[in-house]
């Protein structure tokens, strides 16, 4: 897309954000509690209207919008008469709404949440809730940017109840059904300990909002199952007689390394691929299939059953979306890492305590040498370990987009080239160059790993224009455009990521940009898939995972300026640096 219109969308879309917010700055402004419930909920008036009046008060409207970058949501903001001060906190719950719609991974998603104030007609305190999706050029995100715009999914009114007590909320809920309301989601955010509960307005509602939220402060997640009409998640369930709270959510952690194995027992028997040869098969049909005992293999589907990996139907049992990736032959199939996870690396987080106590990885501890090496003298667990990077691919769905790989594909004159380094079997590199026909690329790697990266790229489009370097860090070619570092850094302490990065910057011409794909882990308490892999690496390779702060650190030692990052499948990121 030429520049001018790039500039000329962004300035679109920014104008678009800029007209929502000021439409839904007014509208707080202006309504009064008791006149906007009886207009959501036509019917509702007299003493049920002055009861709910009495809990409830309008609190905000909520719009969903997309800026680049945080610096740009907040001069929206000020450009609307907001303030463009107010904190910007994740928003769990927006996060997983969207990431459900849309088919993506929570992680994929930068949503933030700020409560800019506005004043109601008798100078009541009540905000603009400004939900931003950060939506970087080149991000993968213009699709569900699209769909939000048109749809509006997220818009809504809110009110606060007024002492929650959980009497209290489930009166409230039963009034906003009797009148019509449905429920339609909601969730507890632990950032702020409030509980959020979503309903759909009734078809005669008098207002432009289809939505309705009531938000009670403090964890009401008992009160929000019921609204839900399910369960809770295990660590979340209430409270059973004999069993409290605490006790029961400590038992459903205890039972996660049950979970590996029985998702790697399902893996090695391959059980995936019996299932779908057989389907409608009995327990004891598959059984049979992959030589295992008939009631042995019943309780390891009833348990994969809990887990959501397979489903018992009149015709048996049948695989899940989810337990599909388990099958060898699937589309992106992760049985790889579920072998590698239930075997080798399983193994070592069993030294744990050790490795928290001395800093000296498990998996060392446990064979004596580093991974790297280990696998080296191994060619059956390396190629597992390959094939398991490789199940992974998917985070890098989004990547040959980035404006600097169209940047360098589109360039005139000589083609430019795309150095990976430390590559793998060039799962990533394949990828570029099969989606930029222009462009030519170096995979540097280890010589035992090279001959597998040959044999997979020869099979492409791609292998014509790849060439091979067998060598280290210390041997990054020289005179790349773009260059990449995929799942590195992380395998390092911060002395070897300097080292690396320098040998980088050394290699890179002036103009030459360099791309580093890792997981962030975030700079507050959001769950993040990052946070457990941060503990993966410290006990198997004595890495870590990190924030974009530290990895500008890093860069900015060895003379690269972070300039910024976009988020990609898997809970993945890539940075984009260039030399200072």
């Amino acid at each position: 897309m030429p520049a001018s219109t790039t500039t000329t969308t962004a300035h679109t879309h920014a104008d678009e954000d800029a007209e929502r917010l000021r439409a839904t700055a007014g509208f707080v402004r202006e309504q009064g509690t008791s006149d906007l419930l009886s207009r959501v909920l036509p019917g509702l008036d007299g003493p049920e209207l002055r009861a709910l009046t009495d809990r409830c008060r309008f609190a905000h409207a909520a719009v969903l919008v997309f800026p680049p970058d945080e610096p740009a949501l907040r001069a929206g903001l000020a450009a609307c008469g907001l303030s463009a001060e107010a904190p910007a906190r994740p928003s769990v719950v927006v996060r997983e709404r969207l990431a459900a719609r849309h088919r993506r991974s929570p992680e994929d998603l930068d949503v933030r949440i700020l409560r800019p104030v506005v004043h109601g007609p008798a100078g009541e305190h009540r905000t603009v809730e400004v939900f931003a999706l950060t939506v970087p050029a080149g991000s993968g995100l213009s699709a569900i940017v699209e769909e939000e715009r048109r749809l509006d999914h997220e818009a809504h009114l809110a009110f606060d109840v007024e002492r929650p007590d959980p009497l209290v909320l489930r009166g409230l809920l039963a009034s906003f059904a009797r009148h019509g309301a449905a429920a339609d989601g909601g969730g507890y955010n632990p950032h702020e300990n409030g509980t959020v509960f979503y309903f759909t307005a009734p078809d005669g509602t008098k207002t432009p909002y289809r939505r309705v939220e009531l938000y009670a402060g403090g964890d009401h997640r008992d009160v929000l199952a019921e609204h839900l009409g399910r369960p809770l998640v295990p660590a979340d369930r209430p409270r059973r007689p004999g069993a409290p709270r605490p006790a029961e959510a400590l038992l459903w952690l205890l039972t996660g390394a049950w979970t590996t194995q029985a998702l790697a027992a399902c893996a090695r028997l391959r059980l995936p691929e019996a299932m779908h040869r057989h389907p409608g098969a009995s327990t004891a049909e598959l059984a049979r299939s992959v030589g295992a005992d008939p009631d042995s293999l019943a309780t390891l589907l009833r348990y994969l059953a809990m887990l959501g990996v397979v489903v018992e139907g009149p015709d048996g049992f049948r695989l899940t979306d989810v337990g599909a990736l388990l099958d060898a032959d699937a589309p992106g199939s992760m049985r790889p890492l579920a072998l590698m996870y239930g075997g080798p690396f399983y193994e070592s987080f069993a030294h744990l305590t050790h490795t928290v106590r001395s800093g000296e990885p498990g998996f060392e501890h446990l064979h004596g040498e580093n991974h790297f090496d280990h696998f080296a003298r191994d060619p059956e667990l390396a190629a597992l370990f390959d094939r398991s990077m490789a199940s992974s691919a998917a985070m890098f769905d989004p990547l040959p987009a980035h404006p600097v790989l169209t940047a360098a594909a589109t360039a005139p004159g000589r083609p430019r080239t795309v150095v990976d380094i430390a590559g793998g079997t060039g799962e990533l590199l394949g990828r570029v160059l099969t989606a930029h026909p222009t462009l030519r690329g170096i995979l540097l790697e280890r010589p035992h790993v090279l001959d597998a990266a040959r044999a997979r790229l020869a099979a492409t489009d791609a292998g014509g224009r790849c060439s091979y370097r067998a060598g280290d860090f210390a041997d990054v070619p020289k005179g790349g455009d773009v260059y990449l570092l995929s799942r590195v850094l992380h395998d390092w302490d911060d002395d070897r990521c300097r080292s690396i990065l320098r040998h980088c910057a050394d290699a890179m011409p002036p103009h030459a940009d360099l791309l580093v794909v890792e997981r962030l882990l975030p700079a507050d308490a959001t769950p993040s898939l990052a946070t457990a892999w941060d503990l993966h690496m410290m006990c198997n390779t004595g890495g870590r995972e990190r924030t974009a702060e530290h990895y500008a650190r890093l860069l900015a030692a060895e003379g690269l300026d972070l300039l910024g990052h976009s988020p990609l499948a898997l809970g993945a990121h890539v940075l984009h640096a260039r030399r200072t």
